[in-house]
């Protein structure tokens, strides 16, 4: 058994909706250099939410790991030996192991080796020594890259390749119409200038068409604001974001809130505060229609948070509030401002600002939100030449 033919492939990915985003050019690669094998993805239950999107896709096992930060106590040890047991009886012939730089991957090496998988791949900062048949030694964070590009960068060792690094990302059919209605009774139009993405319809069948155009009834211009973030180290303070909201309304765009149910409060404080017109939808959509209506929006405003590896997904622009925790998650290959203030505490990699001012992203001024999106809509509606490509440095506003 080598990689060149293994056929039964575990893709393990124990984080975040977002991060399993980036992880699929990454398992196109797989399924472009192995064609008819088995794809499983391993992630954990927030990851899976947004796994019957993903057409490299064949089967989600969902894991909520003991050695991840976001899962609850355990009582005993028992699931790790019952997912040990059926990890066995899966008989997987390879197992690639996903992970930022600042995780450990021999905990899902060691239960790999003791599963009987034959090859294991990972980044790995230690010697691995037997528990990993194939690694790359950790170069970061001395080598900082884009978190698609090293996940890419991990598959290419071992001989999976692919020219097509866009994320992926499928918007079912049923999904764009519910939308496509929800859009009119708000009397606003769909994008109409988007590529052509990739949809799956209600019975499975995949195949690419349009957007659809039209049910709205003016050309009114809108964009989707998305303020909530799982991390408060991430989050654009809501004041500010309402001034930026308020400042878009008087300069003539529609503006759609989005967020969890437990992100409702959030977003009615922010509407409050900016004393001008706006819809909120949250706890209305499903991720299917979150990406329906990231499909068919202009342009999304938001924190680095889920959502914009979404609307990257599906070629939409972002105005990105860049919390400098880490800088490997800027939108992937698809238009994008990012803005932040610069600040001597930056790559924290913390959940919570350690330093207690949230300097970069408080200091982000509201007009330089306000501007970044004006630009970025005026660019994009004329189609002007930029370098939107992955490798772009964060863009600074002070």
């Amino acid at each position: 058994m080598d990689w060149s033919t293994a056929q039964r492939i575990l893709c393990v990915r124990l984080d975040s909706l977002g991060d399993v985003l980036m992880t699929t050019p990454a398992m196109v690669a797989i399924k472009a250099s192995r064609p008819g094998c088995h794809l499983t993805l391993m992630t954990s239950a927030a990851g899976a939410a947004i796994a019957p999107q993903l057409p490299m896709v064949d089967d989600v096992w969902v894991y909520d790991a003991p050695w991840l930060k976001a899962t609850a106590p355990r009582q005993n040890s028992q699931p790790e030996h019952q997912m040990l047991e059926e990890l066995r009886s899966r008989r997987f012939d390879a197992v690639v192991i996903f992970t930022v730089y600042s995780q450990n991957p021999l905990p899902t090496a060691l239960m790999a080796y003791l599963a009987d998988i034959p090859l294991r791949l990972a980044h790995c900062r230690e010697n691995p020594y037997q528990l990993l048949t194939d690694h790359i030694p950790e170069p970061e964070p001395e080598l900082s890259r884009h978190e698609v590009q090293r996940q890419l960068d991990l598959v290419a060792s071992v001989g999976y390749h692919t020219s097509d690094q866009r994320l992926r990302l499928t918007v079912p059919a049923s999904a764009q119409q519910r939308i496509v209605t929800l859009l009119a009774e708000l009397g606003l139009v769909p994008q109409p200038t988007k590529t052509p993405t990739s949809v799956k319809d209600p019975v499975g069948a995949q195949h690419t068409v349009p957007l659809p155009i039209g049910g709205g009834s003016s050309d009114q211009p809108w964009i989707v604001i998305h303020p909530g973030a799982s991390a408060p180290s991430r989050r654009y303070p809501p004041e500010l974001f309402a001034q930026a909201a308020r400042s878009l309304v008087e300069s003539g765009l529609t503006v759609l809130f989005t967020g969890t149910p437990p992100e409702r409060d959030l977003v009615e404080g922010i509407r409050d505060q900016m004393d001008a017109p706006s819809y909120s939808l949250v706890g209305l959509l499903d991720l299917a229609d979150l990406s329906a209506l990231l499909a068919a929006a202009p342009l999304l405003l938001s924190n680095n948070t889920g959502p914009v590896h979404i609307a990257a997904a599906v070629g939409t622009p972002v105005v990105d509030l860049y919390a400098l925790t880490n800088l490997q998650h800027t939108p992937w290959q698809v238009p994008h401002q990012v803005l932040f203030h610069d600040v001597p505490c930056r790559l924290c990699y913390k959940s919570v600002c350690p330093e207690g001012h949230h300097a970069c992203l408080r200091q982000v001024e509201p007009q330089a939100v306000v501007a970044a999106v004006r630009e970025l809509l005026f660019m994009e509606q004329f189609k002007l030449d930029a370098p939107w490509a992955s490798h772009v440095p964060l863009q600074t506003t002070h």
